[in-house]
């Protein structure tokens, strides 16, 4: 893949989560069970890549260890975006790039600042995304959905566009 078709795809990516703050983490535990936690989505870098803060003490912190896919989705219902970035976590302990990250929503979670010992970082290098867009409104999807389950037929709702972002 070319540097600016790269650069474009990470642009795409981009503009779809900007405005979703929260993401739907998702790692596979020791038992092989997947497991979900609710992240905050600290930066998009260059690359295309995911950056979270996290604790050592965390179950998320040994999970990426021996099994380092992982499944980051997120979800703006009032406009219809929903984005899933499949990728493969690192654990990154890196004291400069953890204080030139830090904001006052990471103090809130940490409260013994960026020296904290347990504060780290979990980077996301996102191999694909998938995600979905609809066109129709709020109103418009609940007045086909509410019309289809009186009249027994599937909802007349645009489709929306739907695709992958390889990074």
């Amino acid at each position: 893949m070319s540097a600016y078709n790269h650069s474009d795809q990470v642009a795409e990516l981009k503009s779809k989560i900007k405005s979703i703050r929260f993401a739907m983490f998702t790692t596979v535990n020791e038992q092989n069970r997947l497991v979900s936690r609710p992240m905050t989505n600290q930066e998009t870098d260059a690359d295309g890549n995911l950056w979270f803060y996290t604790s050592t003490d965390t179950e998320l912190w040994e999970d990426i260890v021996s099994r380092p896919e992982v499944n980051v989705s997120f979800a703006e219902p009032d406009d219809h975006t929903y984005v899933s970035v499949s990728g493969r976590a690192e654990r990154i302990v890196d004291r400069a790039r953890i204080k030139a990250m830090w904001n006052p929503a990471v103090q809130a979670w940490y409260p013994h600042g960026p020296d904290d010992p347990h504060v780290v970082l979990v980077r996301v290098v996102s191999s694909s995304a998938e995600y979905w867009d609809s066109n129709a409104g709020k109103v418009v999807s609940l007045f086909e959905m509410a019309k289809a389950v009186l009249t027994g037929s599937t909802p007349e709702v645009e489709p929306g566009e739907h695709g992958t972002i390889k990074l």
